[in-house]
């Protein structure tokens, strides 16, 4: 009997909106290296994330994480909170 170890995607980002309810918009950006030219360009991606409560706020620096499909766009949820953006640079 074998037992499957399910890995779950994590990726790290910024929060970028927070209109809707338990649900915020995280802009995730990756360097990847070109297989041609050897540089690195910069790819980004928004991703609807559930955030119960609403507890991310627009700057904060959090870490995703994959789950199961929650709506037709939203399939990752709120691991944590990294870095919390300060009150007073809004």
């Amino acid at each position: 009997m074998t037992t499957d170890t399910k890995t779950t995607k994590e990726l790290s980002g910024t929060v970028v909106g927070t209109a809707m309810k338990d649900t915020a918009s995280v802009l995730v950006v990756r360097y990847v290296k070109h297989p041609k030219y050897d540089k690195f360009v910069k790819y980004a991606k928004k991703y609807l994330v559930h955030d119960v409560g609403n507890t991310a706020k627009v700057g904060d620096k959090v870490t995703i994480r994959e789950c199961r499909p929650i709506s037709k766009r939203k399939h990752f949820m709120l691991a944590e909170i990294t870095m919390k953006m300060p009150v007073d640079a809004e």
